[in-house]
């Protein structure tokens, strides 16, 4: 019986000296390898931005999903931005999942690591190279004013100098009201002088603003092209005053302080949308969103110019 007892603790130890020796599984040492691990991708967006992206009010969380409680499965948001992170994380063999966060907090980097990516129309400027790396764009937007409909004494958009202005806060239309807007590789022509401007969390609520009757809080929106003219087809009393003022070459976003090593992670999804454009995956969605192709132009974009990393 003691040689029995001798016999079970020897093995005992035994089998804790080779677990000790196993080897031990290493951590990930860039961030497309622990995304890639983990198995799913971690989106930033704004849930108010049609038609680039808005929560599904009545859609369930999917079942047996990766994603975080915190986060949104795919089925639970619409839109361009939201269908191009979800081809985004096919192509990298992973679930896409959703984080809604504030505009302000997005663009102004140091994430914590909270989420990977945003993919939410986001203009590539000098300022925000600070704080973030920028994927190859996806697609370009023109910038253009909306007035309310019955109105006749602007023209053009330099009519809307001194009035009041409204647009989302801190975001490239904020800049430009400003006169300090700055985009690689264009030169922007300020037409509109001491604006007074109103800001917005999203550009939807100063358009809902502008609704309620010319100058009654608004006198103009600056906004995307598209989503002024997808107001104006769902109904809303607006028209578009003149040319666009300037255009946007609109790109993936990812934080610079972010761990471990962003910049794999960045390199494959400018690959990946890079392949989204070759093969008229973007192409299909702008058609499907916008009616006409706002993606081509965006692949001609030359990313090595920003010279982001060494």
């Amino acid at each position: 019986m003691k040689k029995t007892y001798i016999a079970i603790v020897m093995l005992i130890i035994f089998s804790f000296i080779l677990a000790s020796c196993a080897p031990k599984a290493s951590a990930p040492t860039n961030k497309l390898d622990e995304i890639l691990a983990r198995g799913y991708l971690l989106v930033s967006t704004d849930p108010a931005y049609p038609p680039q992206s808005q929560l599904v009010e009545t859609a369930q969380r999917t079942a047996g999903t990766k994603c975080p409680s915190d986060a949104q499965t795919a089925n639970q948001m619409e839109g361009f931005d939201i269908d191009v992170a979800v081809a985004i994380a096919n192509k990298l063999g992973v679930e896409p999942c959703f984080l809604t966060i504030a505009w302000d907090l997005i663009t102004a980097g140091n994430w914590a690591n909270r989420w990977d990516l945003s993919i939410g129309s986001m203009t590539i400027t000098p300022e925000r190279m600070t704080k973030l790396y920028f994927t190859q764009p996806y697609y370009t937007t023109p910038a253009a004013f909306f007035i309310y409909k019955d109105n006749t004494s602007y023209t053009q958009p330099s009519d809307l100098s001194g009035k009041k202005i409204g647009a989302c806060t801190g975001c490239t239309y904020d800049a430009y009201l400003s006169g300090s807007l700055q985009i690689p590789g264009e030169t922007i022509n300020y037409v509109v002088k001491d604006a007074k401007f109103m800001g917005y969390e999203t550009d939807l609520y100063a358009l809902q603003d502008l609704a309620l009757g010319d100058g009654v809080r608004l006198d103009a929106v600056l906004t995307a092209q598209p989503t002024g003219q997808n107001e104006i087809n769902k109904g809303q009393p607006f028209r578009q005053l003149g040319d666009p003022v300037y255009f946007e070459y609109l790109a993936g976003a990812v934080d610079k302080a972010s761990t471990p090593d962003p910049v794999p992670f960045l390199k494959k999804v400018s690959e990946v949308i890079n392949g989204l454009n070759t093969d008229g995956t973007l192409l299909t969605l702008s058609q499907k969103y916008y009616g006409i192709d706002l993606t081509t132009a965006a692949k001609a974009f030359d990313l090595a110019a920003l010279a982001q990393w060494p």
